[in-house]
């Protein structure tokens, strides 16, 4: 059988794809369109020679970001900049995750990468009909149609969410949240956030505690050493109370497998996907399987989904209600 999977949401995914035995293929943008390049990057981070180590632990201590070290090892270490727009890029980069997680699980999973045109990453120009998720989301928040921008299932959706004040334009909506959590926290669970390294937490502490908005909590945060992204990644964690410890027990364990909807064919194949990998959690009941399922680890991850969830509707005008994982039913698509 071959599947061709569209977008995997994050790396972590590869885990689970290879394990079930059944996806021949993976596809992913690019900005580049072309494997090789990808593919030649990939397998230097994922051996991670002594010598490019070093040129990226030299470039961080100079006071660079972590994407700025890289790109400056990978010029050092190959001796040209070739690939220095290659690794600007949000989206290769993101499929050079695939890649190196591809290696390291040893799959047989083959890549393939279709060329991302006419919107760039986080532009906020629409070109023929093709807009970027930021494109769409200032659209959204100037109160500009959508439709055109969108597949009509997805703009039915959409408008759906925006007449019945149930969306989330940016990050700002939990602005007070997030404020009122870091100073709440103790230098030490700062400090305990995946991300923050080198006394970060100090100066996420003194931004917090003089801090109204969340521009200026991040004005005050990022540095040429500590990217925006970066920043807004820790201010999630805080938020949405995901420690470190938390991280690293997730990548020691197979995670679960989430059912939100499907067809006749996807039923079937869930069927199949059962019954060949018993070891892998398919949740298809969160009730079900919080009394059920004996694994503390993979209930752990599961409750941060759902306060993740509760967290998410605070943004909402109204009919902000919790425990939705609970109570909204799987989307059966008759196919």
């Amino acid at each position: 059988m071959q599947f061709l999977v569209q977008k995997i949401l994050q790396t972590g995914a590869i885990k689970i794809l290879n394990s079930l035995g059944i996806i021949d293929y993976i596809s992913f943008g690019s900005e580049l369109g072309e494997i090789a390049p990808l593919n030649e990057i990939a397998s230097i981070l994922y051996k991670e020679p002594k010598e490019f180590s070093a040129l990226i632990n030299q470039e961080l201590k100079s006071g660079n970001s972590y994407p700025k070290a890289r790109e400056v090892a990978f010029n050092k270490f190959l001796g040209n900049s070739k690939y220095s727009e290659i690794l600007n890029n949000p989206n290769n980069i993101l499929g050079i995750e695939y890649l190196k997680s591809l290696k390291k699980h040893k799959s047989k999973i083959k890549p393939l990468t279709i060329k991302r045109n006419y919107s760039d990453y986080n532009s906020k120009l629409v070109k023929k009909g093709i807009a970027s998720a930021t494109a769409i989301r200032t659209m959204i928040q100037n109160n500009k149609n959508v439709h055109y921008v969108v597949p009509l299932e997805t703009y039915e959706l959409l408008d759906d969410c925006i007449k019945n004040n149930k969306i989330i334009p940016d990050l700002s909506v939990f602005e007070k949240e997030i404020i009122y959590t870091l100073r709440k926290m103790s230098l030490l669970e700062i400090a305990n956030l995946p991300d923050v390294s080198e006394g970060l937490e100090n100066k996420i502490k003194t931004a917090a505690n003089k801090c109204n908005t969340l521009n200026e909590l991040i004005a005050n945060i990022k540095s040429k050493r500590y990217t925006q992204s970066r920043i807004q990644r820790i201010l999630l964690y805080a938020l949405l109370n995901i420690s470190e410890k938390d991280i690293n027990s997730s990548k020691r364990i197979t995670p679960y497998i989430r059912v939100l909807g499907f067809n006749k064919n996807g039923k079937r194949l869930i069927s199949e996907i059962a019954s060949k990998n018993p070891k892998i959690s398919i949740i298809v009941s969160v009730n079900k399987f919080v009394k059920n399922s004996n694994s503390i680890s993979l209930k752990n991850m599961l409750s941060k989904d759902i306060f993740a969830t509760n967290v998410y509707t605070l943004g909402y005008k109204n009919n902000s209600i919790a425990n939705l994982d609970y109570t909204h039913k799987i989307i059966e698509i008759e196919q």
